[in-house]
């Protein structure tokens, strides 16, 4: 099978990717990209990916980028690993979780370390970082209370792409202010997730 190759960042949504390629046990090379000296921007990745960011998956088919895309293709290509649910309603109900996490957590807390995407003055840039730590808390409320139920994992019994995904960002709560225990789901799911091998060998 042929070795696909994964650009990622320590800490970036990239690891949600690493954790379902660990947990597939797919073959796979990992390329970590330095953004502290903007290796991201370099020539010879926007070569790769024009955003200028990661995750990047580069396959014999061609790259793609997006970490719910990604997960979908690690979960199917791999299908017999068991990282998604077989029905079609199952599997929308992972890409909604997935969408979520995209769409709206992880807008809510780039506004902490990227608010300069969306403001120039930094009075601005302030007022949205100010404003993390409570857009998080809603977002980890909604996920505490409605997704999260007495089953171990988002979907229920079935581990899925989405447990990486949902780890990755239970793991940014800290840096933005907020205390991952007033979340008693999250918490629990985040400790379960810490104690697997494929993530403990993606975050290694």
């Amino acid at each position: 099978m042929t070795t696909l190759t994964l650009y990622y960042a320590p800490g970036t949504c990239a690891q949600a990717v690493r954790i379902a390629l660990e947990e597939a046990q797919a073959p796979y090379t990992p390329v970590r990209m330095d953004f502290a000296s903007q290796q991201q921007r370099s020539p010879e990745y926007l070569a790769i990916n024009p955003k200028g960011r990661v995750p990047a998956l580069v396959t014999e088919h061609g790259v793609l980028t997006e970490t719910p895309a990604l997960l979908a293709y690690v979960a199917q290509r791999f299908a017999q690993a068991g990282l998604a649910p077989a029905d079609a309603f199952g599997f929308a109900r992972m890409q909604e979780f997935n969408s979520y996490l995209a769409s709206t957590v992880h807008v809510a807390h780039a506004h902490r370390p990227r608010a300069s995407r969306w403001a120039d003055e930094p009075e601005a840039q302030a007022a949205m970082q100010r404003k993390v730590p409570a857009n998080m808390t809603e977002c980890f409320n909604v996920i505490e209370s409605h997704y999260l139920g007495d089953k171990p994992w988002v979907l229920g019994e079935q581990y899925t792409v989405a447990d990486g995904y949902l780890f990755t960002m239970a793991g940014w709560l800290k840096s933005d202010g907020v205390d991952i225990a007033r979340f008693p789901r999250v918490h629990a799911h985040f400790q379960r997730m810490a104690a697997r091998p494929g993530v403990q060998r993606a975050l290694g």
